[in-house]
């Protein structure tokens, strides 16, 4: 989902939450809302915590030559 996608939640939920006063006997639009707002605060958290794993990673590189030993100088 990512980082926009919460936000994204976030704002929905907000927008549903406290902006919509329309009522209907089957669905309370403000409880949505903020089971919206918590989905996109959760999925913001995640979207973080997965980025801030992504870049704390570390990379080593493995050189392998085929061929003859190295020869050694003469003393």
């Amino acid at each position: 989902m990512g980082i926009g996608g919460g936000i994204f939640l976030i704002v929905l939920g907000a927008i549903l939450s406290f902006a919509v006063r329309d009522s209907w006997d089957v669905v309370d639009l403000t409880m949505i809302g903020y089971i919206c707002m918590a989905a996109g605060v959760i999925a913001l958290i995640i979207a973080l915590v997965m980025n801030r794993q992504r870049t704390n990673t570390s990379h080593t590189v493995v050189e392998r030559r085929e061929g003859p030993p190295p020869v050694e100088p003469p003393r």
